[in-house]
């Protein structure tokens, strides 16, 4: 057992495991709503958006998470403002904004010579290099995306269906459309400096849809994502530590992969034999019944 225990013995990997635990908190909260209501191609962009914030910031010794607030603020407003025009859809706004953003931030890194190992931390994430003053932030994070979540949860979920009943009833749903944006910011940012602005869109997502497959309920699903993120937080730094390979790549990774092994199960599951069949009627133009 020693070998599953150990490494988190280590201080900076229990602390990269606390910062993976409340990341997957975050993410699970917003990746629900992102999945559920076909944005994922609305997060991937999002979360390259950041790059041109994060690398200014990282240049000028400002902090990064505010550069990368910005920068994915700006992200947001610009797909907001964009999609309001009836002759532009919001599939072309999101790619304009993700090429000009990322074009951007390929820009502000081409200033620097020194910058190449700084990148690769943005791009990639820096889990291990996680300080206790993170964790406060993170915990921040989650406390706020949780109270998104409570207060906007009728009208998140009316969205999912249909906006115009969502007006019908009151729910407001372009300010509820405002604030599921702003709590995919919210995710994006906090998580980006523990897996990176390229891999965070796999821990986003990938919880959740693997979660989808079998729960019907939203708590459900939320809880489950959080569920399946630790774990692959805990078993991507496990997996690192033994083999020497990127910690944050290798959650993502696992994340991945657990994907697969629900999508899987599940499609054995749904195609699980049936019971013998059972005679129920035998008036003509029926057939025999089949039970699970």
């Amino acid at each position: 057992m020693d070998w599953l225990l150990t490494p988190f013995e280590v201080s900076f990997v229990a602390r990269a495991l606390v910062a993976g635990v409340l990341v997957s908190g975050i993410c699970a909260l917003a990746g629900t709503w992102v999945v559920l209501r076909g944005m994922a191609f609305l997060g991937d962009a999002m979360a390259h958006g950041m790059l041109p914030g994060v690398a200014l910031a990282s240049l000028l010794g400002g902090s990064l998470f505010l550069g990368a607030a910005l920068s994915a603020t700006a992200m947001a407003l610009g797909v907001t403002a964009l999609a309001r025009s009836p002759r532009m859809s919001q599939d072309t706004s999101i790619g304009l904004l993700f090429v000009g953003m990322l074009s951007a931030g390929v820009i502000i890194v081409s200033h620097s010579r020194s910058f190449a190992v700084d990148l690769t931390a943005l791009l990639f994430g820096d889990v291990l290099a996680v300080r206790p003053r993170d964790l406060v932030t993170l915990a921040s994070a989650l406390a706020a995306a949780v109270v998104i979540s409570l207060v906007g949860h009728r009208a998140f979920v009316a969205l999912c269906f249909d906006a115009r009943k969502a007006e019908t009833l009151g729910l407001r749903p372009r300010l509820a459309h405002t604030a599921s944006l702003g709590l995919v910011t919210l995710a994006i940012v906090a998580s980006f400096h523990v897996v990176g602005t390229l891999l965070v869109f796999g821990l986003l997502i990938a919880p959740a849809a693997a979660m989808v497959l079998w729960a019907h309920r939203i708590p459900v699903i939320m809880l489950g994502a959080a569920a399946l993120g630790a774990v692959s937080t805990f078993t991507g730094l496990l997996v690192s530590w033994h083999t020497g390979t990127a910690a944050g790549a290798t959650i993502t990774a696992t994340a991945v992969a657990l994907f697969f092994v629900s999508a899987g199960a599940a499609y054995v599951w749904t195609r699980r034999p049936l019971a013998e069949p059972v005679a129920v009627d035998e008036t003509p133009g029926k057939e025999f019944e089949y039970t699970p």
